[in-house]
């Protein structure tokens, strides 16, 4: 749960745009379920040795950080405020609601507001105090007592205050996304005074606690009159260490660093947020952007696209030390990238398809003859990780899979699932043998060069749906190869707001994800598998599975229990890997990025993300920049 997330279109946690962590989330106007809160300004807590105070509340062991820390360690106390750091987003932007059902909203805009509490990039399971200054919670964990910072002001220089907390709660869930009100079912919120309130949970939950505890606080002033729904084409009053100071429509947003930030000095932020102006730049095409930061129209390069890495960061500006590129080994839980198929399709409800298909796909000859040997193959959703299936499944491991084995195929209980590899043949013929037997035994047949369904008489074809400006080149050797056993594969670009909507109709055969990183199993499971979260966009293949239900909840309830997740997880894992929800691509051993030579960064470097936040403009750098 390092960071849980709204990106383009929301879910429910605070969640930093930087780099590392671009997760996307369902919208759906269904109903939602309600949620108990309380406004009771008069009630009073009793003291008792019921509640203990803690400085920091962590899911997984202790926090890192001890009481009265005074910042965290990959930070410069002593950097400079100043300066300007430009970056680029490939699309558009419609509006700056971040939470908002529909429209596409402008980068950075969720981190206009604070949360009651924020985490670390080295510290993927504790949650330290930003809003709120102290918090009080019940042995047996079934409530909480949280008092606010009283100098926590939103940018018009109104108080935050409990009465905010809960207008943001009874807002998220009447006009929010269907997901908040079923993750925080039965939760009551209970008014102190102006600066404290209670939390009341349905059961004793510290995942539950916390996911609260990171909610992004809104201003009930601002808000009250205004739908949390709909697109806002004017920029909202915020709480966070920027606004929004300058923009226009689609092409550009500019963020101005508040000089009078009230939380600048706490220890979650100092050294943090530096430079005065934060500047976004649309391109309509990825390519495009890429040269106009080697000419310097932008500041920073997050890399992706291996050949572009080997072949495209060369020039002058490269030569003379005007850009300076770097490369960093992923040692930790590491983000995947996978072909994701949609389940609901009738074609591919059948499992020896979807198996067939993924055997079409041919890692190897990519990776030498497109990305330069620079990836390494899929072969978990906790890859990097203890976590992660590791050959036949240990007696622990069977004991909880057996009683759900009806559920999913019997490869389960072999060894962990090993991609298909292509052992240097670049025609993948075996591979592509191996496919026509699984699909003739789910019913094709090769007929005149096409696979056809002897129930329906017509040839297997889908399409993959993709979003302009996004690389592609890479599958045409993935087309080929479905061809050559009769199957028919087109590729669909749309712009990036038809996109987002057919992800939200789930409207596609296919399309291409990046799953997230995950440190460790916890509740994020629930919005990306579980049934009771169908509607989200996270859960892109639209599974409904009793087994993987039962494990995710197995694994809530395992919290802190790190021997226990390692066996569950395990479970967990070879159940996704071996239903074929999902083919397998690749992830980078490393990160990469370069960024133009005016900045300066902490000699520390935070173990889980790139840590922008820490940078700061270096003013003797630029000035010595080669024109």
């Amino acid at each position: 749960m390092i960071i849980k997330l709204i990106s383009t279109f929301y879910f429910i946690f605070r969640a930093k745009q930087t780099t590392s962590f671009i997760l996307f989330c369902s919208i759906s106007l269904s109903a939602l379920a309600g949620i108990n809160t309380q406004n009771n300004p008069t009630a009073s807590i009793e003291e008792s040795s019921t509640f203990k105070p803690f400085h920091a509340i962590s899911l997984l062991g202790d926090p890192k950080y001890p009481a009265e820390f005074e910042h965290f360690d990959y930070v410069n106390i002593n950097a400079p405020k100043g300066g300007e750091i430009i970056f680029s987003a490939v699309g558009t932007f419609d509006n700056f609601n971040r939470f908002a059902l529909r429209g596409v909203a402008a980068q950075r805009s969720g981190e206009l507001y604070d949360a009651l509490f924020t985490q670390s990039l080295d510290d993927p399971s504790s949650f330290y105090p930003l809003i709120a200054s102290k918090i009080k919670v019940a042995d047996d964990l079934s409530q909480a007592i949280v008092e606010l910072n009283p100098q926590a002001r939103f940018h018009d220089d109104v108080p935050i205050k409990a009465t905010d907390v809960l207008f943001t709660f009874d807002k998220f869930n009447n006009e929010g996304v269907p997901q908040f009100a079923k993750a925080f079912a039965g939760v009551e919120l209970e008014i102190i005074d102006d600066l404290s309130f209670r939390i009341i949970l349905p059961r004793a939950d510290k995942i539950l606690l916390s996911n609260f505890l990171t909610l992004n606080i809104l201003p009930e002033h601002y808000w009250q009159d205004k739908n949390l729904g709909e697109p806002q084409k004017n920029p909202p009053i915020g709480s966070g260490p920027y606004k929004i100071s300058e923009y226009k429509m689609g092409q550009y947003v500019i963020y101005e660093r508040v000089k009078g930030y009230w939380a600048k000095d706490l220890p979650v932020n100092k050294g943090q947020y530096n430079f005065d102006k934060i500047r976004y730049d649309y391109y309509l095409d990825a390519n495009v952007a890429f040269e106009a930061f080697k000419t310097g129209a932008f500041d920073f390069q997050l890399e992706s696209k291996a050949k572009n890495w080997i072949t495209g960061y060369k020039g002058p500006n490269f030569a003379n030390g005007n850009i300076i590129k770097v490369e960093r080994e992923n040692t930790i839980p590491t983000s995947t990238q996978w072909f994701v198929f949609n389940i609901n399709q009738p074609k591919f409800q059948d499992i020896r398809v979807r198996e067939a298909i993924s055997h079409a796909f041919n890692f190897e000859f990519l990776n030498e003859k497109y990305f330069y040997q620079s990836y390494t193959r899929v072969n978990s959703f906790f890859q990097n990780s203890p976590y992660s299936a590791q050959g036949k499944p240990s007696q622990e491991e069977i004991d909880i899979l057996k009683p759900l084995s009806e559920h999913f195929t019997d490869k389960v209980f072999d060894e962990a699932l090993i991609p298909p590899n292509n052992y240097g043949d670049p025609f993948s013929r075996q591979n592509l043998l191996n496919a026509l037997a699984l699909l003739k035994d789910a019913g094709y047949e090769l007929i005149d060069g096409k696979l056809i369904d002897q129930k329906t008489h017509e040839q297997l074809r889908f399409e993959l749906l993709s979003y302009s400006g996004s690389p592609l080149e890479h599958l045409t050797p993935f087309v080929q190869a479905l061809n050559k056993i009769g199957i028919q594969m087109t590729i669909k670009e749309v712009d990036i707001s038809q996109y987002v909507k057919r992800l939200r109709d789930r409207d596609y055969d296919m399309i291409i994800k990046n799953y997230p990183t995950l440190p460790y199993p916890d509740d994020s499971l629930l919005y990306y598998w579980h049934s009771s979260f169908i509607d989200s966009t996270y859960n892109a293949p639209g599974v409904k599975n009793p087994a993987i239900d039962t494990l995710i909840d197995k694994i809530i309830e395992a919290q802190g229990d790190k021997n226990r997740l390692v066996i569950l997880g395990r479970a967990l894992d070879r159940i996704l890997t071996w239903q074929h929800y999902m083919i397998p691509q690749w992830y980078a051993s490393k990160t990469r990025f370069a960024y133009w030579n005016k900045f300066s960064m902490p000699e520390t470097y935070p173990s889980l993300d790139i840590g922008l936040d820490t940078w700061w403009f270096d003013e003797t750098k630029a000035q010595s920049l080669t024109k």
